[in-house]
């Protein structure tokens, strides 16, 4: 079979990108080695629940018929509807470190008056950060790496507050130990704390289902269980894939939503050097999942998602325990504001760095006691930030970067890909380009806007 173009993954990425092109006429195939969509933004069923993977909130929340912003950008793009997401606002979050509390919510002058009354004497410090991010094009695809702890660094003089704000942004984008390229970091900074959280009440199915039947109503083929085992090549381009069944399928251009690492392992030929540059990342969680039999604010639990950190420095990096009790991640996803509707049970989230060293070279044998043993560490952390839900516990799930890593083919379960970026999307072949994690937007929006802007820039011309 020959196609315009083939993309490597079905993630939300690869998904935003086909649809792209399918409205214009291109003949696309995406090819998937799951059997199931969406790469990091999946879902699975488990003892007859049904549990998002990677979902916490959609960022870059905007109200329904908002002309501005990335989600409006996202939905004309893409030519969907505000109800395709159908995404609700969160009700309140926070940043909880020993003896600060920064709280959020969708409406970003109240972040400001938090920032301002926890910390009095960084004022004038903060709003010349935010006159800095205002000025900044982060979406710049000719953008030079730059350290947002050293810009940070210049600009506030309180530690305590720079780690504050890196904890939540970190957490959610950051492929780099211990910093973000400021780029990413006034990404991340603009969607979680200037726009916010939203989620749709039914999960990432939601989005999931509207994006493949879009996908397929205009006449885009999706491939599951079909992997890639190279990319062919012809004197430094990229003519096609050969599938692990062996089939041979031929494309013009080759779109890879894999990661950069994974994708050259799909190539014969890489200069070293191009290799040396773009090294797999390290950075991987494991996620604790709770079905509860009561709503979380039965308990007392308001917050829609606690960032927390038991000390005043704040530290993102591979463990050395096997996950990183010290700081995480508490969602609750029925802590948004649904109107009338609920969601069937309640639930916790809580996710912790974890190391890809350890849970990738465990045995099976010491694998599934390892899990259970870190779940119950995970959870004595997060109680000391929101109250004891254990004894409301019907059912558990646990993922770690062994998970990941089996399901999406991330090096090392490494959620956000390299440390490196390939902005413009480019390779070191001929019309083969990147999306996704790897050429640098990351979330749930920043993902598909990432297929899109590749599309447009790459596969349109």
């Amino acid at each position: 079979m020959s196609y315009d173009t083939i993309i490597i993954g079905a993630g939300l990425s690869g998904l935003a990108a086909g649809i792209r092109l399918a409205y214009y006429d291109r003949k696309v195939c995406i090819v998937e080695k799951h059997y199931t969509i969406g790469g990091l933004n999946s879902f699975y069923r488990l003892r007859g629940r049904d549990h998002d993977v990677g979902l916490h909130a959609v960022t870059n929340y905007a109200e329904p018929g908002t002309k501005t912003g990335p989600l409006s950008k996202l939905l004309r793009q893409l030519r969907l509807k505000w109800e395709d997401f159908s995404l609700c606002p969160q009700i309140e979050s926070s940043i909880a470190f020993p003896d600060r509390l920064l709280r959020f919510t969708n409406d970003f002058d109240f972040f400001r008056s938090q920032v301002h009354e926890q910390f009095p004497a960084q004022c004038d410090n903060f709003e010349r950060l935010l006159a800095m991010i205002g000025e900044h094009d982060e979406l710049h695809l000719s953008n030079e790496t730059a350290s947002a702890r050293k810009v940070l660094g210049e600009t506030i003089s309180d530690p305590v507050l720079i780690d504050m704000l890196f904890c939540p942004l970190m957490f959610y984008g950051s492929p780099t130990v211990g910093d973000m390229d400021f780029s990413q970091f006034v990404i991340m900074f603009k969607a979680l704390f200037e726009q916010g959280f939203g989620r749709p009440q039914r999960g990432v199915r939601l989005i999931l289902k509207n994006l493949v039947n879009h996908f397929r109503q205009n006449g885009g083929e999706l491939k599951l269980r079909c992997g890639v085992k190279r990319i062919i090549e012809d004197n430094g381009r990229a003519v096609g894939v050969e599938l692990e069944s062996g089939e041979i399928l031929e494309g013009k251009k080759v779109l890879s939503s894999a990661g950069s690492a994974e994708t050259f392992r799909l190539c014969g030929h890489v200069p070293e050097q191009f290799a040396t540059d773009n090294p797999p990342g390290e950075i991987s969680y494991a996620e604790t999942i709770f079905s509860l039999d009561c709503e979380p604010a039965d308990i007392d639990h308001r917050q829609t998602i606690v960032f927390y950190n038991d000390s005043d420095v704040f530290r993102y990096e591979p463990p050395s325990e096997p996950c990183d009790v010290h700081s995480g991640i508490i969602c609750s996803p029925n802590n948004f504001d649904y109107g009338d509707e609920k969601l069937d049970e309640g639930r916790v989230r809580i996710t912790a760095l974890a190391s890809p060293d350890y849970w990738l070279n465990l045995s099976d044998d010491a694998y599934y006691p390892a899990k259970e043993e870190w779940c119950g560490k995970i959870v004595e952390s997060a109680i000391r930030f929101m109250p004891d839900f254990r004894s409301h516990v019907v059912d558990t799930d646990m993922f770690t970067p062994r998970t990941i890593t089996k399901f999406t083919g991330h090096l090392n379960g490494a959620v956000y890909g390299a440390p490196n970026k390939l902005r413009d999307g480019r390779t070191h072949l001929e019309n083969l380009y990147l999306c996704g994690t790897d050429q640098g937007f990351l979330g749930i929006i920043g993902s598909m806007l990432s297929g899109i802007t590749i599309a447009n820039l790459h596969l349109l011309r």
